[in-house]
């Protein structure tokens, strides 16, 4: 009896189960049906409308603009190493982090003893061979006066030879007389040889003197440059970084103890997508050196630079995609740029004419619009995206002065009744834009310019920049917004 009636009890809280389920089923289905047709079923089964935010599209030019991310870094650095082995012996005062150095300046001076030593031993052995030069000219010209005398002592006993021949063939010579003159001229004409023989080896011995001569030199200019080596002096204006040089250090040949910047030579490399790189190019498929703009973050302010596009990276870097652009900035005021600062970039594309911007949710991503007829109700109309720019289009072919959808929701398609809501202003016009620049009171002048005055971390140029702004009639909206931020209200 007990089991019969545990059974039926658990037979009567499982149907109550089974109930509950099924109410809470379909209140859930009926709820996703209210929050799908974008309220409560009207009564009477009239025609679910939907209220849904218009705008009218208007055609015109518009520029568009690539927006990417670089990094500051040197087009112009050199690498300071210790050209000689040695102790730095002398240091400059400007020689260390952050230091500003003017071109030919004297950086550190390695101990010059030895190189001094050297060059002095390679002066006298220089002098040394030009004495031995000097020499061996000398005994070659007494070797010519030498050869000049042996020719006039052959020619003489030629002449002797010749009267003793002469004599005897008219009988009063005798024949010894004339073989005595016959040995004297075959003397003279070994001695003539000797003399020649002499000659050519004073010659030689010129020739290797000149030798020893250029040898000599050419270690003189060795020991010169090696001394010279032991300065080393700023080739160009600059800032160094990653200084390592201590007075007294001992330092080795090509030991890195420093790098030199030029500021005024710095660019700007960032990275665009392949279809961004693709509206770069000409007809010809040449990079345009088209202008762009570069903006640093200095708290919460913008400092922006003018710049051109000067090249493309030579390969795409391994896990990389897209194309690595490097531009050079081409304004007064890039002292404030630094090498590693991370930049916003803005590249200025050629005009595009007769097209018009709208919001991205209202197309989608093959560019289908939802627009509204006379009795508004939705089509669809399809146009082509030639640019996506944050979070708007620009389009072409779009039917000017027509509504359309400014956001496309889930629940809206072709056919579907609306009620359209324009933005503030004249019915079916365009929201009118926020105000860029605003008129201050004197109060609120003389605040923002005590602030700024008083902020000694900001650059002196760009102080003065954003006075100039604070003192104009009307001052950027931007501009006092940062400011007043910064200060509390």
């Amino acid at each position: 009896m007990n089991f019969l009636l545990r059974s039926l009890a658990g037979l009567l809280l499982f149907a109550v189960t089974l109930g509950l389920l099924g109410l809470a089923a379909g209140q859930i289905i009926w709820a996703s049906k209210e929050v799908a047709g974008g309220g409560p079923p009207q009564r009477g089964g009239g025609e679910r409308s939907f209220s849904v935010q218009v705008d009218r599209f208007a055609r015109g030019p518009e520029t568009p603009v690539i927006l990417s991310y670089g990094t500051v870094e040197a087009a112009r650095s050199l690498e300071l190493r210790a050209l000689t082995g040695g102790r730095i012996v002398e240091l400059s005062e400007d020689f260390r982090d952050g230091g500003t150095v003017a071109e030919g300046e004297l950086l550190f001076r390695i101990d010059p003893a030895r190189a001094t030593s050297a060059l002095n031993i390679a002066t006298i052995a220089l002098e040394e061979r030009r004495a031995e030069l000097a020499e061996a000219e000398d005994r070659r010209d007494l070797t010519e006066d030498e050869l000049d005398a042996a020719i006039q002592q052959r020619d003489l006993r030629a002449q002797a030879l010749a009267r003793q021949d002469d004599l005897q063939a008219r009988g009063v010579g005798t024949a010894q007389a004339a073989e005595d003159a016959q040995l004297s001229l075959s003397a003279a004409e070994q001695t003539l040889v000797r003399q020649r023989q002499a000659l050519a080896e004073a010659e030689a011995a010129i020739r290797t003197a000149r030798i020893a001569v250029d040898r000599a030199g050419i270690d003189l200019s060795d020991a010169e440059r090696a001394l010279a080596e032991t300065e080393v002096a700023a080739p160009f204006a600059g800032v160094l970084s990653d200084v390592t040089a201590i007075l007294g250090r001992l330092v080795s040949a090509n030991e890195k103890l420093g790098q030199l910047i030029d500021p005024t030579a710095l660019e700007v490399a960032f990275r665009v997508s392949n279809a961004q790189f693709a509206r770069l190019l000409d007809d010809g498929g040449t990079l345009q050196k088209l202008p762009l703009s570069v903006t640093l973050e200095l708290d919460d302010i913008p400092f922006t630079l003018e710049g051109r596009i000067d090249r493309v990276g030579a390969e795409v870097g391994d896990g990389q995609t897209g194309r690595l652009i490097f531009a050079q900035i081409r304004q007064a005021g890039q002292q404030i740029l630094q090498p590693g600062d991370f930049l916003t970039v803005e590249i200025v594309e050629p005009e595009l004419t007769d097209v018009s911007r709208i919001p991205a949710d209202a197309a989608t991503s093959d560019g289908r619009v939802l627009v509204l007829d006379d009795e508004d109700r939705l089509e669809e109309i399809t146009l082509p995206i030639l640019r996506r720019i944050g979070d708007e289009l620009i389009v072409a072919d779009a039917p000017e002065g027509r509504r359309y959808v400014r956001e496309r929701l889930p629940q809206l398609g072709a056919g579907i009744k609306v009620k359209p809501v324009t933005p503030p202003g004249e019915e079916g016009a365009q929201a009118p834009a926020a105000p860029q620049s605003v008129v201050l009171d004197e109060a609120r002048r003389a605040r923002l310019i005590a602030f700024v005055e008083a902020n000694t971390r900001m650059p002196a140029d760009m102080r003065e920049r954003i006075l100039k702004q604070l003192e104009a009639e009307e001052v950027p909206v931007a501009v006092v917004e940062r400011l007043e931020s910064r200060m509390g209200g």
